[in-house]
């Protein structure tokens, strides 16, 4: 089933495996170079249905670091048409994961040490629900006005508008990991009493808003997904429950799949790390919410992926750390599984 297709909208992906979206901080002022082209150019040849860029910045503020990839500016779409052409005429759809990091921007790419970015250096103040930092070290983000939070709004759809200029037919909004849509939706990093805060209504309220102002230029004809933690790992955090009755509301807004992932949001949780261990929040939800969902978390093995399909507990798998390992992952699982399937013809004489 690894290699059965999907039709989502009217996009048919070949077979189950995506790549996800995994950050790369190779770019300057936000920009796709050569690097992002062979990474993501050789998942494509690798067989791989759909592949995801990283989270990208809809806002310089928006950036986890100085090189993160962005597409908050016209001149950003450019670089990104080479790259998805080459992603298509090798039968991968190409999509995009648009993000705004919130209280966890600022900061330096993680062989650099990860650690927040000094002002003297390029840093900047960070935004958030709450004037709450993500560590007790770093500095107090700036509470989003109202207003400012129309402002994110738009700048997610001029960001996926930017998109479908460059080529993308499959857009996700990232509203996982401990980011600006995800602080909002967790009581532990939203303390606000307005209208973005406390109850569930209002803590999901950025992201449907951000969902709507996309749906209204996104075309009909193309999917939309949106990558949620399904909890916090944390007494007092979002939790499946909320997850399930957040999937259904986004599925009535045009949402297509939930690719579903866990945590991020505070530091030092304790997260029951083993092979697929977030599938069981994907099957649940996919179940209970009655939408497509997507699994990602330790799975590396072709068996083990099929078996999640096979048993309904997701309808994607998303590969990311062994796709670093093996960029050619689809290839292997179709021999493993005994599947055929079109290998690029240069290299078909390893088939």
């Amino acid at each position: 089933m690894l290699f059965d297709s999907l039709q989502i909208r009217t996009i048919q992906l070949k077979n189950r495996i995506v790549i996800s979206p995994m950050c790369q901080y190779s770019s300057v002022d936000g920009f796709a170079n050569d690097w992002h082209l062979i990474h993501l150019g050789s998942r494509a040849t690798g067989g791989a249905a759909l592949v995801m860029q990283e989270a990208t910045a809809v806002s310089p503020e928006g950036r986890i670091t100085l090189d993160d990839m962005g597409l908050w500016k016209d001149e950003q779409v450019e670089p990104l048409i080479r790259i998805n052409g080459f992603l298509q005429s090798h039968g991968a759809i190409a999509g995009i994961q648009l993000a705004h990091a919130g209280r966890k921007a600022s900061s330096v790419s993680p062989w650099k040490g990860g650690k927040e970015l000094p002002m003297k250096d390029g840093g900047w103040v960070t935004r958030a629900p709450s004037a709450i930092p993500f560590r007790d070290t770093d500095q107090t983000p700036h509470p989003l006005t109202v207003s400012e939070l129309k402002q994110v709004a738009t700048d997610f759809r001029k960001a996926a508008r930017r998109a479908l200029t460059a080529g993308f037919q499959v857009l996700e909004i990232h509203a996982a990991h401990g980011y600006l849509l995800h602080e909002f939706l967790s009581p532990l990093s939203n303390k606000r009493t307005d209208e973005y805060g406390e109850s569930f209504e209002n803590r999901i309220r950025l992201l449907t808003e951000v969902v709507d102002s996309i749906r209204e230029i996104w075309p009909s004809e193309l999917p939309l997904f949106v990558r949620i933690s399904a909890t916090d790992w944390a007494e007092g955090g979002w939790n499946p429950d909320e997850s399930v009755r957040l999937s259904s509301i986004l599925k009535q807004k045009g949402v297509d799949l939930i690719d579903v992932s866990s945590g991020g949001l505070v530091p030092n949780v304790k997260i029951p790390l083993a092979p697929g261990y977030q599938t069981p929040f994907a099957e649940r939800i996919r179940k209970e919410a009655a939408i497509f969902t997507g699994a990602v978390g330790l799975i590396t093995k072709s068996g083990q992926a099929d078996e999640i399909l096979r048993s309904g507990k997701a309808d994607l798998i998303l590969i990311a750390r062994e796709s670093l390992r093996n960029p050619n992952f689809p290839l292997t699982a179709a021999r493993e599984l005994g599947a055929e399937i079109k290998w690029p013809p240069q290299y078909e004489r390893a088939k």
